[in-house]
């Protein structure tokens, strides 16, 4: 059982998927979605539900299957549960079916929550640099606040608003917050 992932539609999956049928996996579960969190993970949910007593999972590195520790531990303790093992290609000796490998898979969990602390420092310290500077404007706005505006002049709520822009919620209540009140 294999599952694989990047963290984005412009990278490529065959790296990894080579190294796993190298490895001997059959199965694949794979997608192009953040790994910062479980949510909206698709595959990796379809992956563990499938999962049987006696099968392995394995994932080329550990960031692959999670970046913070939390996520990593539930994954883990969801694994045990079905009594799954669990192990990483690249990382060897992460292979929870042993002591050592379940020891190493802690150390390597919290080594891999720190790195992605460290790299959102750092993009937070280059924004606030670009900020200071003046170069810096944030992304672009991805909801047209006078669409949504006109969505909720014919009635729209803003779950309904929200499906036809194909937007969160939110958004459409931060694109109507600052309109100014007219009195009736």
């Amino acid at each position: 059982m294999i599952y694989a992932r990047v963290s984005s539609s412009s990278q490529n999956l065959d790296l990894q998927l080579e190294q796993l049928a190298d490895a001997g996996c059959e199965k694949v579960f794979s997608e192009k979605v953040t790994g910062t969190s479980r949510n909206d993970r698709r595959a990796l949910e379809e992956c563990l539900d499938w999962l049987r007593e006696g099968d392995t999972l394995v994932v080329t590195r550990l960031d692959r299957l999670a970046r913070s520790g939390r996520d990593l531990h539930d994954i883990i303790a969801q694994l045990s549960a079905k009594q799954v093992g669990f192990r990483c290609v690249q990382q060897g000796a992460v292979d929870t079916t042993t002591s050592m490998g379940k020891l190493i898979l802690g150390i390597l969990g919290a080594v891999a929550e720190f790195e992605t602390d460290i790299r959102k420092e750092r993009q937070r310290e280059g924004i606030e640099r670009a900020k200071a500077a003046g170069v810096y404007k944030g992304r672009k706005p991805t909801v047209g606040v006078e669409q949504v505006r006109s969505l909720r002049d014919q009635g729209m709520g803003a779950t309904d608003i929200a499906t036809k822009l194909g937007i969160a919620r939110a958004s459409v209540y931060r694109a109507l917050k600052d309109e100014p009140v007219t009195a009736a």
